[in-house]
């Protein structure tokens, strides 16, 4: 049965001429429909509107065996793992008797004190619930009391202890240790997730990832290991994003490298990748933080159909400070949906066979391959510092840009930002960076907005992550904006003079209230009309100093000047004008694809307040 013989055949040229029939009458750019559409990744891979069969890259496998692109050979959905930073046993307890399947625990000073392991796992049943571990300089320490427990219990660990070989003889030990007697317990984390929380790219993340593997078998094989004892000891953690196309293809493309370097060393048979997904921490936004909710759920279905043993959903709060029970229940509960109730991890692959999907997961192996190569030709992981700094910071810089221009968009923060929303505030996170005045996470007005990211548009100095690198939030610069703004004993506001009938400037004023509101600023319109002196006069009344112009070009053209220059004469400080035109007394423009931030910014400065 052929289930398309009912229909016409559709060739691409046909598209193309559909395609380019509707550019032209929407006004768009001339060019081929292929090149107008099309957008490029920040690692330079192109996005193409339409894919067919001749874009496939080539078989990709059959699921459970080399290249592993398409994963796991059972479909048994992944593993629920959900993180704790705070040595709270019945906030572990409610998570495992409510949907959660194994622990990632947070050990040191700032976190779970070692000492306090016993207590935090005193009622885990250590055989059923695999504990994931992350003690940086503690794991030793962290890693013998978890060996006590089980031993005390009379059962075998499952998990990972969170170690690195690369960094000392202790992670070869514990990789020994597990390898020799703990079948079911890994010594060795690579985890990429700070070079996405520095603000690299996928490619980036994955030939960072790659090499740091590849540092870690250098060193289990030089401690004695096999190659395939020592990649049976290597787990792999990644970011999942609310781009879900973007993480489909990641997962996809790690499972391929590692599958090459797996065949290089000898061991083909065990090239089949470990990963552990987490929703992006620098996705998270702690302006309107119940969007987050949306961002982690699309994470989170992008990490399950891309393939991912254990994923991670971070509390829509966790910017905030400390995760509530609540936000702890609706994180697994998330995961709980997608497994039970949609059913998404009973397929294998689902993704597996997209023309698009496929091609995008090849073009990202490629990419990261090749970086992944220039870091080894520097000497490895270890030493090419400077390289992966310099790379990651250029990446950063461009999408701080995209979100400054918001060609990224952020939504509750960058576009429909809430001036009224409620207030959430939570306590402080032990292990979060505080905020700019000192004041811990959680500290800030809005209960978030804390210092957590570099300043990527304002030159001051980011925080430090792990290896060096500086650890960001994408929606920051705006957020230091509302938090200034909100401190204020009276919101700044600005005044947008619409001009005519609400037909002619309903969609300028909304464009221009979202812009200036997304830093915090509140605004008051004029109503209709177009009498310059009335217009003039409720500028007054409302005790703004910058005001905009909202219209059509039509009118502009008849009202724009009159209406600028009676502005000004009622105070105006500075005349925005919503749209491209030029007129006599506007001082700037604002229009969709202007770099919002360069304008909230110069608006302060208008206004006078100090950032």
């Amino acid at each position: 049965m052929e289930l398309a013989a009912g229909f016409a055949s559709i060739s691409r040229d046909d598209w193309r001429a559909l395609a380019a029939e509707v550019l032209r009458k929407s006004g768009a750019e001339a060019g081929a429909p292929e090149e107008v559409l099309s957008r490029t990744t920040y690692d330079g891979i192109t996005v193409a509107p339409l894919y067919d069969a001749d874009d496939l890259p080539g078989a990709p496998g059959v699921p459970g065996a080399t290249p592993y692109v398409r994963g796991s050979a059972t479909a048994a959905g992944w593993d629920v793992r959900q993180r704790h930073a705070v040595a709270d046993p019945e906030a572990v307890l409610a998570d495992l008797e409510n949907g959660v399947t194994s622990l990632w625990l947070v050990v040191g000073p700032d976190a779970i004190p070692v000492g306090e392991l016993g207590t935090v796992l005193q009622d885990v049943y250590l055989d059923l619930a695999p504990v994931v571990l992350e003690a940086g300089e503690l794991t030793a320490e962290a890693a013998e009391a978890l060996f006590e427990l089980a031993a005390a219990r009379d059962v075998t660990p499952s998990g990972n202890l969170g170690a690195s070989a690369a960094r000392g003889p202790a992670g070869i030990e514990l990789a020994r240790r597990c390898a020799a007697g703990f079948p079911g317990l890994r010594a060795v984390t690579v985890d990429a997730t700070p070079y996405h929380d520095a603000g690299g790219s996928d490619a980036e993340e994955l030939a960072c990832s790659i090499a740091a593997g590849v540092a870690e078998l250098r060193a289990l094989t030089g401690g004695g290991l096999s190659a395939g004892q020592a990649l049976g000891q290597i787990d792999f953690r990644y970011a999942a994003t609310a781009d879900q196309f973007a993480t489909i293809a990641k997962l996809r493309a790690a499972r391929r490298l590692w599958a090459r370097v797996a065949e290089v060393c000898g061991a083909p048979e065990a090239g089949g990748q470990r990963q552990h997904a987490v929703t992006s921490a620098a996705m998270m936004t702690a302006r309107d933080p119940w969007v987050n909710l949306l961002r982690t759920t699309l994470a989170c279905f992008a990490a399950g159909v891309g393939g991912a043993q254990a994923v991670t959903v971070r509390p829509f709060d966790a910017c905030l400070g400390l995760p509530d029970a609540f936000s702890r229940r609706i994180a697994r509960n998330t995961q709980s949906l997608l497994l039970e109730e949609s059913g998404l991890g009973r397929v294998l692959d689902p993704a597996g066979g997209s023309w698009y999907v496929e091609r995008r997961t090849a073009d990202l192996a490629e990419a990261a391959w090749t970086f992944f190569q220039e870091i080894e030709a520097a000497g490895g992981i270890a030493a090419a510092g400077d390289l992966v700094a310099g790379r990651i910071a250029a990446t950063r810089e461009r999408r701080a840009d995209d979100i400054a221009h918001r060609r990224f968009p952020i939504t509750g923060v960058s576009e429909f930002p809430d001036l009224h929303e409620r207030p959430l505030r939570r306590p402080a996170s032990p292990e979060g960076p505080p905020s700019e005045s000192g004041a811990p996470q959680g500290g800030a007005p809005q209960g978030g907005a804390p210092e957590e990211g570099a300043r990527l548009r304002e030159g001051g100095g980011p925080l430090a992550g792990r290896d060096g690198l500086p650890v960001i939030r994408y929606a920051e610069p705006f957020e230091r904006l509302r938090d200034l703004a909100d401190a204020l004993p009276e919101r700044p506001k600005v005044f947008l003079a619409t001009i005519g009938p609400l037909s002619a400037h309903t969609a300028r004023a909304a464009f221009a209230a979202n812009l200036f509101q997304a830093g915090g600023l509140a605004t008051e319109t004029s109503g209709q009309g177009t009498d310059p002196e009335q217009i003039a006069t409720a500028f007054a009344v409302s005790g703004a100093s910058v005001a905009c112009l909202c219209s059509s070009d039509k009118l502009y053209a008849q009202h724009a000047a009159a209406v600028a220059a009676a502005l000004r004469k009622a105070g105006a400080r500075k005349v925005w004008l919503a749209g491209k035109g030029h007129y006599e007394g506007v001082d700037a423009n604002l229009h969709a694809g202007c770099d919002a931030l360069a304008v909230l910014h110069e608006t302060y400065d208008d206004l006078e307040v100090t950032r």
